[in-house]
């Protein structure tokens, strides 16, 4: 089967470029394509890495989430499957470096916890067995180092702390840890906790209004000190003070055919990346001003074939590289910003 990338931009559509490569044959469901690119407006901001990675062969059960250690130029990925490793590491240029498995069920979402003291990987697990029901911290070799949850028992305590398919987490250099837990399951909240594990504030529970969710499927943090949530089901993103919880405003214009699914800031912190999953579509959003929510903004978008279903996704803090788990084409897709270096394919 043949890859093809194809953008177009502005009123008059055109071809940018087309890249063949066989490697990408094993997804029958991608039928002929296995995505292709389309931009609006004339801002085109990203373009893919065609080599990344080196090796996708290792790439061999449903990939849900991407985290990137931008200190030791690392990228975790949790797939999904059988007798197959949950966790797989790879260079930032795209060389396989090692998987494991341990006390691993079924992984949701991934982060990258990187500083010049401490490397660590958090997953939440959303399995039904021993290890499910969880939020668990790895060494960045697999060796597991805190378990928080009640292990394979879901619920909606707070002391002792249990979760409901915990969908993802974002930490702070602080150390202070931002849950996003539920994913179609007894809760819908946004926890802050402290670097050891206090609760410092809770938001949410299921419904419409403000502060309420309806599956918060992702978190992250721009540098204001606000955090955005993929309220997914309600197809918005909502806003908190970091600090407080408080509710800040919520952006409901560009998601009316289908509610986001990942949210992560670009480095510079003036886009705000978002994936839509069963639309198959990437949109780079502009970030409002420090002291405003304001309206949605969509600068530009990929638009990905049918069935290629990103789910998460993570930038790098340090080159502005976007990873996105892609779990109907079971792969991850490294996109990297227009204006760096790609190095040719095959080097």
């Amino acid at each position: 089967m043949a890859r093809f990338w194809v953008c177009v931009a502005g009123a008059g559509f055109f071809l940018a470029f087309l890249v063949l490569h066989s490697r990408f044959c094993r997804f029958p469901v991608l039928r002929n394509f296995t995505f292709a690119v389309s931009w609006r407006a004339e801002e085109i901001l990203y373009r893919l890495d065609v080599g990344w990675p080196k090796h996708p062969e290792y790439f061999t059960g449903a990939t849900f989430c991407a985290a990137v250690d931008s200190v030791n130029g690392l990228v975790y990925i949790a797939q999904r499957g059988d007798n197959i490793p949950k966790i797989l590491v790879f260079t930032e240029n795209g060389y396989f470096l090692r998987a494991w498995n341990y006390t691993v069920d079924t992984p949701h979402g991934i982060f990258a916890s990187s500083t010049q003291y401490e490397q660590s990987v958090w997953i939440t697990d959303v399995g039904s067995g021993f290890y499910g029901h969880t939020v668990k911290k790895y060494s960045s070799f697999g060796d597991l180092v805190q378990v928080l949850g009640t292990p394979g028992k879901k619920g909606t305590g707070l002391n002792p702390l249990q979760f409901d398919n915990p969908a993802e987490l974002y930490v702070e250099d602080t150390g202070d840890i931002y849950i996003v837990d539920g994913d179609g399951g007894l809760n819908n909240r946004l926890i802050k906790l402290s670097q050891d594990f206090m609760i410092l504030w809770l938001r949410g529970e299921n419904g419409t209004g403000p502060a309420k969710f309806n599956i918060p499927h992702s978190v992250t943090l721009d540098s204001a000190g606000r955090v955005w949530v993929a309220d997914r089901g309600n197809k918005r993103i909502q806003v908190f003070d970091k600090d407080t919880g408080e509710w800040l405003g919520a952006w409901n214009n560009c998601f009316t055919e289908e509610g986001p699914s990942a949210v992560r800031f670009t480095p510079d912190g003036k886009y705000l990346i978002v994936a839509q999953l069963n639309l198959s579509r990437l949109s780079v959003v502009a970030a409002p001003p420090v002291g405003s929510i304001g309206e949605c903004s969509v600068i530009s978008t990929i638009q990905l074939a049918d069935q290629v279903l990103p789910h998460l996704l993570e930038v790098d803090r340090k080159t502005g590289a976007v990873y996105v788990a892609e779990i109907g084409a079971k792969q991850v897709q490294k996109y990297v910003p227009l204006n760096s270096y790609v190095p040719p394919f095959g080097s």
